[in-house]
């Protein structure tokens, strides 16, 4: 399996054919694989002759910035003409946040997306769990229309790809995966400025907002977590996310999952999970309304920042025992 290539719905095919003005949308607080996904999928439609419009609801991540193309998404989009919508790399409807909500209930909606929590919220659905990415969906995306990405299409689904996978560390790192990463490369995409842009550059008031979480570590029962407060970044120029961090934590002996706390608001608090080979977080998050994979999840939730760390604590514990117990 890890060698096949991915096959398109031909309904979704039949969908994107018939549009004109696509809307495709990237998540909420967009990592590289939403951002390089959006970005690629707007070179594709627009090799297909389409005006598409890119959107974000949150501004895309300094460290994505280098990409191609990347001033094109847009955070707002009163006035433009759409007649379909793509969601990329979003499990559920709130993960498009406000640029979808409810108003476009009688548009077509398709969803391109690898998360096992998928709730096929689509009208045409294209899930697959086995991909690294949804970047890499793109691709053969792509492909399915006869088209061969050119740099800077092969640059952002690259960027999609390094970003999912840590720098090709993730069990589903498959054969298919390297081969795809050399075809990319091939095509002109920079994997040693992907890398070094995606996974190791930070912001100063970035490096800051880790050293500040970082005294907030503690681990017991195999779960390490921090808290990313409003309080700490009160003084550091518009960053929220401790991007990176709780990937760092897991790395800690005694660790087998790992969870950052940012405090988004006084009563909302994001929830980033993480976990080794062999534990499940995907299931965690989903039961506070979230999702992800099973390394790789998240969840938004109401309450006080002491009040959510206690009740995700005590589940994720209690997951991470109970997958001891079956080893």
């Amino acid at each position: 399996m890890s060698t096949e290539a991915l096959v398109p719905p031909q309904e979704l095919l039949d969908a994107i054919m018939r549009a004109r003005h696509p809307l495709v949308i990237a998540h909420v607080a967009p990592d590289g694989d939403a951002i390089g996904s959006v970005l690629a999928c707007g070179r594709l439609l627009h090799h297909l002759g389409k005006d598409p419009i890119l959107a974000c609801q949150d501004r895309v991540p300094a460290a994505f910035r280098f990409l191609p193309g990347h001033d094109r998404l847009r955070t707002e989009i009163e006035g433009f003409e759409i007649d379909m919508v793509i969601s990329l790399d979003s499990s559920d409807p709130s993960r498009m946040g406000r640029i979808y909500e409810s108003r476009f209930n009688n548009i077509p909606l398709a969803v391109v997306d690898h998360h096992i929590t998928n709730v096929y919220f689509g009208n045409v659905n294209w899930v697959e769990p086995e991909a690294c990415a949804t970047a890499e969906m793109i691709y053969y995306l792509a492909r399915a229309f006869d088209i061969e990405p050119d740099q800077e299409m092969a640059t952002c689904i690259l960027t999609g790809i390094v970003t999912d996978t840590r720098g090709f560390r993730t069990a589903n790192t498959t054969a298919r995966v390297m081969n795809l990463a050399s075809r990319l490369m091939e095509a002109g995409a920079p994997l040693g400025a992907i890398t070094e842009q995606a996974l190791n550059s930070r912001s100063l008031d970035l490096v800051r907002l880790w050293g500040r979480a970082l005294d907030t570590v503690a681990v017991e029962d195999g779960v390490v977590s921090a808290e990313n407060s409003l309080r700490m970044r009160a003084d550091l120029d518009g960053v929220i996310r401790a991007e990176g961090l709780v990937s760092f934590i897991l790395g800690v002996y005694e660790a087998k999952a790992a969870v950052v706390f940012t405090e988004l608001a006084e009563n909302e608090v994001e929830c980033s999970f993480r976990a080794r080979p062999g534990y499940d977080v995907s299931q965690v998050a989903f039961e506070f309304g979230g999702g992800g994979h099973p390394l790789a999840s998240g969840c938004t939730l109401a309450g006080t920042l002491p009040e959510v760390k206690e009740e995700v604590l005590r589940r994720l514990k209690e997951a991470v025992n109970h997958s001891n117990r079956e080893r």
